[in-house]
């Protein structure tokens, strides 16, 4: 998924008045969190790079979670328009959804790609 059809996707379905900085800055937040904690833990890691998103950024930019894992965004910028606007109920269910998509990412590309390892040590 792009930067653009992600923020079109959450404005098309959730009302909020925040601007496309904060939006793009969720998402920045989103995919450092991928980048730090899924894809730098295995090989490979060093061919995908990643340096943050600012309002500059290409829109068509695509992020890092390909589908079907793509909806973890969405859910995640739903959880964070939930909180800035004290709407906690609705904050709670967003993030743990957001934590489920996350969570499934994460398992698929544990299976898919090799983790970085040590070497054994036998005592």
């Amino acid at each position: 998924m792009k930067i653009a059809e992600v923020i079109a996707r959450l404005d098309s379905l959730k009302h909020n008045t925040f601007g496309v900085e904060e939006k793009v800055a969720w998402l920045s937040k989103v995919d450092a969190m991928i980048k730090k904690h899924i894809i730098d833990t295995h090989e490979g890691a060093e061919k995908v790079i990643f340096n943050g998103y600012t309002p500059d950024k290409d829109m068509q930019t695509e992020l890092l979670a390909p589908e079907p894992f793509d909806e973890l965004y969405l859910r995640y910028m739903e959880a964070q328009v939930d909180y800035h606007n004290a709407e906690y109920d609705g904050y709670n269910q967003a993030i743990l959804m957001f934590k489920a998509e996350y969570n499934g990412y994460e398992r698929w590309y544990n299976r898919t790609h090799m983790p970085i390892g040590g070497k054994m040590k036998y005592f």
